[in-house]
């Protein structure tokens, strides 16, 4: 107890440190004409992952965790919306003769009783790290414009005949999207969790849970 408090304090102390409140300071404003700190916000960091003697590089890296992991929601709440509007793969899923739809929605298609078998999260794991390793990475020296840009010397779809303030506003909107899609997912994982208490709401664009 003696030493929580005392950890406790000396945190204090350190917040309290000229020269600490300065490192963040010049952090703060390094880092706030950056794309994705707009209006009502600005600059949000209510993590303090920027907080101290932080390069341009651990911000690129941040941003890069960002980008990638907005994508994937991005995708996962796509997923939630099509198969929770009837819209499978045709098909069968294993040899058994189970087909797609036999399956549930969401979290519960891949944890729980009725959960898609091993095979198949094995097989959907190793396509995700084939994604990982070959294709959805950054490639030195092919021409890349900035840090999330996959297209690697080969993927263009008329980008490079954009202006760059039209590149810039593509970018935001590919960055807020993103940023929504993370929550979105994540409130549907927490919603799918509390349905068996008693809470099914019909939620907007997804309707009912269950």
């Amino acid at each position: 107890m003696k030493l929580a408090i005392a950890a406790t304090l000396a945190a204090s102390a350190a917040a309290f440190a000229p020269s600490k409140v300065a490192q963040t300071s010049t952090a703060l404003n390094a880092f706030e004409s950056e794309l994705g700190a707009q209006p009502p916000l600005g600059f949000f960091d209510p993590l303090g992952l920027l907080n101290g003697d932080v390069d341009q590089e651990r911000f690129d890296r941040l941003r890069y965790v960002e980008i990638k992991h907005g994508r994937i929601s991005q995708l996962a709440f796509l997923g939630q919306v099509v198969t929770r509007a009837g819209i499978h793969l045709p098909g069968s899923i294993n040899y058994a003769g189970d087909s797609f739809d036999s399956y549930p929605n969401g979290v519960a298609a891949l944890i729980g009783p009725d959960s898609i078998p091993t095979a198949g999260l094995v097989q959907l794991v190793a396509f995700i790290g084939l994604l990982e390793i070959g294709f959805m990475k950054d490639v030195p020296g092919t021409g890349n414009e900035f840090v999330g840009d996959f297209r690697n010397g080969y993927i263009d779809f008329g980008w490079d005949d954009f202006d760059e303030e039209t590149k810039l506003q593509k970018r935001a909107i590919e960055l807020n999207n993103g940023r929504a899609a993370m929550m979105g997912i994540l409130g549907l994982m927490v919603h799918e969790e509390i349905v068996p208490l008693g809470y099914d709401p019909d939620l907007p664009i997804i309707g009912h849970l269950v």
